[in-house]
């Protein structure tokens, strides 16, 4: 792909598709003529002359949305049309794929359609995956996975992704690590049992077994993006007791009576460092994820108290 190409690609399908000559506002089936060759037209061709898009992103399709643009296709017709390339075979879907599926079920046996040339399976790819995600109709795992692909399948970096899709490099790059979360986790996002706050909060957990015991309590519980970032931060804080020989300063009786009153409220041994400068640090042992589990609740409970 030369880097003429690429420029034009960067700007998504609005680049390659005239706002005027479209019309999107009034097209309907009927007043669409029959495909009679060249690129840059609005054809009527044939539902089964389509074949599906081989690098489409989106993985799910809302039934409840899909039924409503079938009931308004039916009512209206085809107001925007899908667009397609020629291939042997007849031609492959580009964008649309929404429409067509709607139209299918209103009974359509034609749809107008947007023709372009498309020179390679790569502008396919990246025409599919721009295309979709400027009209941010994917969830945060499917973009996510459009961005992978972009850098893997397009050999893109991560800044040249963030401006064909006009977003800055720390977005992209937030996105991808959604991929590092446990399974499960990127099903919640997916179904919209959390939100992307929650994921980038869970992200910042150091375990993965971590991660989906704090998943599990969002869904079940509830919690706010912000008591995850604050549980997060405090499970970060509590730590294994590593046995270090590292010397620190004998504790004064204080210190002492301040570590004996942590002991009492959490019900783990807790260790109080100090540091030079007045600094110092407070360790909370725990001795299975169950045990941690009880202290973050416990944490929870004290937060919501203030």
């Amino acid at each position: 792909m030369t880097t003429q190409k690429k420029s034009v690609l960067g700007r998504g399908l609005s680049a390659l598709i005239p706002k005027a000559p479209v019309k999107e506002v009034s097209v309907r089936t009927d007043e669409v003529g029959a495909d009679m060759g060249g690129v840059g037209i609005i054809a009527r061709i044939s539902v089964e002359n389509i074949r599906p898009n081989p690098f489409q992103p989106r993985a799910e399709f809302d039934q409840e949305s899909l039924a409503e643009l079938t009931k308004s296709i039916v009512e209206k017709g085809v107001i925007q049309p899908i667009t397609v390339r020629r291939i042997s075979e007849g031609y492959q879907l580009i964008s649309g794929e929404r429409r067509l599926r709607a139209a299918q079920s209103a009974g359509l046996t034609e749809i107008p359609s947007y023709i372009i040339a498309v020179s390679s399976d790569e502008e396919m790819l990246e025409l599919a995956l721009i295309e979709n995600i400027q009209r941010e109709t994917l969830n945060p795992i499917e973009i996510a996975h459009a961005y992978k692909r972009l850098i893997d399948e397009c050999r893109l970096t991560q800044e040249e992704v963030a401006d064909k899709v006009g977003k800055d490099r720390t977005t992209v790059t937030n996105f991808i690590r959604l991929l590092k979360l446990p399974h499960e986790i990127q099903q919640g996002l997916r179904k919209n049992l959390i939100s992307m706050g929650h994921a980038r909060a869970l992200i910042t957990l150091p375990a993965e077994s971590l991660q989906l015991k704090m998943y599990q309590r969002i869904v079940r519980s509830g919690l706010s993006v912000r008591n995850v970032e604050q549980l997060a931060k405090s499970a970060g804080k509590i730590s294994v007791r590593s046995g270090s020989s590292h010397k620190v300063p004998a504790p004064t009786s204080s210190i002492q009576s301040v570590e004996e009153k942590l002991r009492q409220a959490l019900g783990t041994k807790v260790s109080v460092r100090v540091k030079e400068g007045g600094r110092g640090e407070i360790v909370i042992e725990y001795y299975s994820l169950d045990d941690l589990d009880r202290l973050l609740d416990l944490f929870a409970t004290i937060e919501k108290m203030h």
